[in-house]
């Protein structure tokens, strides 16, 4: 870690260089009039919509939308299982039923699926607005950086993994109370903002407090999801092995924010791809798409507000990852390890693991933010 007291409060970094853009969104987070203590930037950092994805800031008073992000409860779970290995056809074939059984991408459910959370979803015009076809989004993976793994595990054991998110109820959560926020601020305070996307909506007000209900929700929703979808691939596996068990799941957000104590005072803690990692509790840690992932444990670092990397971290945009990536060269790093995968295209490179930073280093740089207990190699991949 290395600090930066040039701003109006210090900015703590956990890796040794950060790109231009996202160094200007840590800058401007930092001088924000309600900032409190000091920002916090994770190893796998890149630049965000208004701030650093993988950055951490807590603030007094408010609450920022664009300091949580659009896809608001996007995560991860990972189980252990009891099998020590599968057979390369056996794995085949239990992919190519995951692929029949859970939509990836744009596709939905053809029929509504259940989940109680439906009935209790705030009233919030925004939630009650896109519950409908949330009922068919329900344990669907959805596109971009999500994805379902098999791996196997340092333990010895085959473990499952999954990333995903809220779906459409995020982006509307989002895009919602960010205008609401802009449309709020009075001109004393729009000047002494250094980003209009970091606008902000105020505790205790009505609109702050719909924020908080709405956000919640999708991360309830997008918990329940990833739920629906591990239980599909316990399923799958329990047909081809009948005597398969499974470990305690491992479930953690890492766009979200959450009031708690840091430093002698209740704050707002934004983590916009960035994961709890308090003392003692288990997290995950995943790769790019063909490297290793990690199961963590925290180690309630105060100076990160108890926080850890959601990942290894872009290295360039999607756009420029489909433009200069070799897909040969990334087909082959994958074909090299055996692993199944659907990186077919160059379309699909701006989620190949040359997209991405090196997640050995980022582990690196969080030693005193969590240790490693497992760490997970991919056998086959499953993306959106």
């Amino acid at each position: 870690m290395f600090e930066i007291r040039t701003e109006g409060v210090p900015i703590k970094l956990w890796l040794d260089t950060l790109e231009e853009g996202a160094l200007a969104q840590a800058k401007n987070i930092a001088n924000l009039p309600y900032a409190y203590h000091h920002v916090a930037i994770m190893p796998d950092a890149h630049q965000g919509f208004g701030m650093p994805i993988g950055g951490v800031l807590a603030t007094t008073d408010a609450v920022i939308p664009n300091a949580v992000g659009v896809d608001i409860g996007c995560g991860m779970n990972a189980v252990q299982t009891s099998l020590e290995g599968i057979s390369h056809d056996k794995l085949q074939k239990i992919v190519d039923e995951l692929r029949s059984l859970i939509p990836v991408g744009f596709k939905h459910h053809k029929t509504q699926q259940q989940w109680e959370g439906f009935d209790e979803a705030p009233p919030t015009k925004v939630v009650q607005q896109e519950l409908d076809s949330a009922r068919y989004q329900l344990g669907t993976l959805g596109g971009g950086n999500h994805f379902i793994e098999l791996q196997q595990g340092s333990d010895g054991r085959v473990w499952i993994m999954l990333h995903s998110g809220s779906r459409n109820f995020g982006y509307t959560i989002a895009k919602e109370y960010y205008r609401r926020a802009k449309d709020q601020l009075n001109k004393e305070l729009k000047e002494k903002l250094p980003d209009i996307q970091l606008a902000p909506l105020f505790l205790g007000s009505p609109t702050a407090n719909e924020y908080f209900a709405s956000m919640q929700f999708a991360q309830e929703f997008a918990a329940a999801s990833r739920a629906h979808m591990l239980h599909t691939v316990q399923s799958v596996l329990k047909r081809y092995y009948p005597r398969v068990s499974f470990g305690e799941e491992v479930n953690i957000h890492h766009n979200f924010a959450a009031l708690e104590q840091h430093f002698g005072r209740e704050v707002v803690v934004h983590r916009k791809g960035a994961t709890s990692a308090r003392k003692g509790q288990r997290g995950i840690v995943p790769g790019s798409q063909g490297t290793h992932s990690y199961i963590v444990e925290g180690l309630g670092n105060p100076e990160s507000f108890c926080s850890c990397s959601h990942g290894a971290g872009r290295v360039m945009g999607r756009k420029a990852a489909q433009r200069s990536l070799d897909l040969q060269k990334e087909r082959s790093r994958m074909d090299r390890q055996g692993i199944l995968h659907n990186l077919r295209s160059s379309k699909d490179l701006d989620e190949a693991a040359g997209a991405y930073k090196n997640i050995s280093d980022v582990m690196e740089h969080q030693r005193d933010l969590v240790k490693i207990l497992v760490e997970l190699s991919p056998l086959a991949v499953i993306k959106g």
